[in-house]
């Protein structure tokens, strides 16, 4: 049952609303929330009360106790996310917008804000790009400025500013990348056509140009920086490719060398789990969920970590029906 005295105050708060008394009603939704804060509406109404006068960061607390109060209570999130994107407090609306499209996949008023946020959180990431590229042409860094501006071109093509600071930049990189590559010995040359390949999708291509850029390689070499790098992008191709008993073995002569090669050992482990041998590619994941995890990095252990449940889960199973 609500508490009486705290819908009388509600409904007081209700009535200077309406007159635009906000801060008066704010005051009434205040003596309800003393009374009971278990109410979710006593929350939103302030929160909207101190939308109209512009104070979003009581906004944003009144939001989060409406929440608080009922975390079902869809437009509290709706409230708080207006509140953080007043504040500019973009990836925090974000995230208050996933909380509640969790509980509500099908809001409409939620999913267009989502929109817009991420648009603008777009457009004010290309402004960043544009002037990072500046700062950087400034300082005589071209190739950064050229690399910062294929960024924000992946964001906004054809973007009017990124177009007019590209025709400053691209001949001037280009002039050096010709002169860079003139001093390149054959395999290195092989192996940057190979990265432009697996940058198109071309697979097999790349393959053939890592392949040219080892066999190029004499001697000592072979362990290079130079080879050990074509030999863990050559095995990310034959990964895309299918090709798992290529990966396996590229990923093995890369570990020769550098045991702690994370990628390595993860494309090893998947490699493993495309052929069957389970046991090897539970002990590749392992090995990896052993190492620090400031060297593997959060997306690689929580990836290793489903694959041990998995890979754990089958080695169990085939162990149980090899004693039946």
């Amino acid at each position: 049952m609500p508490h009486a005295q705290a819908e009388v105050f509600k409904g007081e708060g209700n009535a200077f609303f309406k007159a635009g008394k906000y801060l008066e009603a704010i005051e009434k939704y205040k003596a309800a929330t003393a009374l009971d804060d278990s109410v979710p509406a006593y929350w939103s109404n302030m929160a909207a009360c101190y939308e109209k006068v512009r104070d979003f960061e009581g906004m944003e607390n009144a939001s989060r106790n409406c929440i608080k109060a009922d975390r079902t209570f869809i437009k509290g999130y709706f409230r708080l996310a207006t509140a953080q994107k007043s504040l500019n407090d973009l990836e925090g609306c974000i995230k208050t917008l996933e909380s509640g499209l969790a509980i509500q996949a099908s809001n409409a008023d939620l999913k267009k804000m989502k929109k817009e946020v991420l648009e603008l959180q777009r457009s004010e990431q290309v402004v960043k790009y544009c002037a990072k590229a500046n700062e950087q042409v400034q300082n005589g860094d071209v190739g950064g400025a050229y690399k910062t501006l294929e960024l924000a071109s992946r964001l906004d093509a054809g973007n009017p500013e990124i177009e007019k600071l590209m025709t400053k930049v691209k001949p001037k990189w280009e002039k050096m990348e010709a002169a860079r590559k003139a001093k390149l010995s054959g395999p290195e040359l092989h192996k940057e056509k190979g990265d432009e390949m697996y940058k198109k999708a071309q697979f097999e291509s790349a393959i053939q140009e890592y392949t040219k850029c080892l066999d190029g390689l004499k001697g000592a070499d072979k362990q290079s920086e130079l080879a050990i790098k074509a030999l863990a992008n050559r095995s990310a191709c034959y990964k895309q490719i299918s090709n798992f008993d290529g990966t396996i073995e590229d990923c093995s002569a890369v570990l020769e060398v550098e045991p702690e090669n994370v990628k390595a050992l993860i494309r090893r482990a998947q490699a493993f789990e495309g052929v069957e041998r389970y046991r090897f590619a539970l002990q590749d994941v392992k090995t990896v969920l052993a190492m620090p995890y400031n060297q593997v990095g959060k997306q690689n252990f929580d990836l290793c970590n489903q694959m041990q449940h998995r890979l754990s889960r089958t080695v169990n199973q085939l162990k149980q029906m090899s004693s039946v």
